[in-house]
């Protein structure tokens, strides 16, 4: 095929194929969270690194990489010490990342605008050789956390209290939570892009739990999910000439659309089984008390008076 035969178009399809394991599997546990935004929030201050690294001549994946890990640690930090006043601070910390973005971009030689669109909305002419050698140690990093540590992690996700009492570390594990989200925002800016990479962590896992019930398959049903739509995004996009992060975002919400009008019919049928379950239950329950009761008597058995 075509497709396969420009060496920027498999570069593309590895980055793809990488986004679209890391954002699911890091997103399921800022969805248990409830954190779903705050891979938004690491967008916006990844631009500071994408920016800085164009600045200082070096690579904007791996700057944006050690600027986001800094920017995610220190939103963890405000989520967990900050008062009244987080929110405010958490706020000045995402527009100051992107207000810096800009600046620091537009005072380098060798950046622009046309580059920081690249970075903000993705663009798979400009995946590069070493982009693709980043992502591919990054998305390792981010499977190796997800998946090794997933009990622990479920853990601090459900119920931060429990898992303390239970002796596991929950501040070194909501760091490492917050880290590999940092770590996935890179991975999957230049597909994706910063501003919407957030959508790729949430929308394939709110969609698994359409039809699913339990942890593990949520988790595998939202990695396939995202693998599905990162490859026909990227593929749609080079045929239609689109940009590739809305297209991929678009597919993932049809998806979440789809598995909904099919999970409500099923979730209704569901819970009338149950109801009538319940009620024969209570039926059955009914009828035999007193069977066994010692000294009960049956209503033929009472004395008229």
């Amino acid at each position: 095929m075509e497709i396969f035969q420009t060496e920027f178009m498999q570069r593309a399809l590895i980055a793809a194929v990488l986004v679209g394991i890391t954002a699911p599997a890091i997103g399921i546990y800022l969805v248990q969270r409830r954190q779903a935004l705050m891979g938004d929030g690491i967008g916006h201050i990844a631009m500071t690194g994408v920016g800085l690294g164009f600045l200082l001549n070096s690579s904007p994946v791996w700057m944006a990489t050690l600027v986001s890990i800094v920017g995610a640690v220190t939103m963890e930090l405000i989520r967990a010490y900050g008062k009244t006043r987080g929110d405010i601070a958490l706020a000045m910390l995402f527009y100051g990342g992107m207000a810096g973005g800009v600046l620091l971009i537009n005072l380098s030689d060798t950046g622009s605008n046309a580059n920081l669109s690249s970075y903000l909305f993705g663009s798979l002419s400009t995946v590069s050789d070493s982009d693709v050698t980043a992502i591919c140690l990054l998305a390792a990093f981010v499977v190796l956390v997800t998946i090794g540590l997933r009990k622990q992690l479920f853990a601090v996700s459900q119920d931060e209290e429990f898992a303390r009492v239970t002796g596991l570390p929950v501040r070194a594990l909501n760091l490492l939570i917050a880290v590999t989200a940092a770590v996935t925002v890179t991975v999957a800016m230049r597909v994706v892009g910063l501003l919407l990479v957030s959508a790729l962590m949430v929308v394939p896992v709110a969609a698994a739990q359409q039809i699913t019930r339990s942890f593990k398959v949520t988790f595998v049903l939202s990695v396939v999910i995202g693998t599905a739509v990162t490859l026909s995004g990227t593929v749609t996009s080079y045929y239609q000439d689109v940009p590739p992060g809305a297209t991929i975002v678009l597919m993932a919400i049809g998806v979440f659309v789809v598995l909904t009008a099919l999970a409500t019919p099923l979730a209704r049928r569901r819970a009338r089984a149950v109801a009538a379950a319940d009620a024969t239950c209570t039926a059955d329950a009914g009828k035999d008390v007193g069977k066994d009761v010692p000294g009960a008597r049956r209503p033929a058995d009472e004395v008229t008076v």
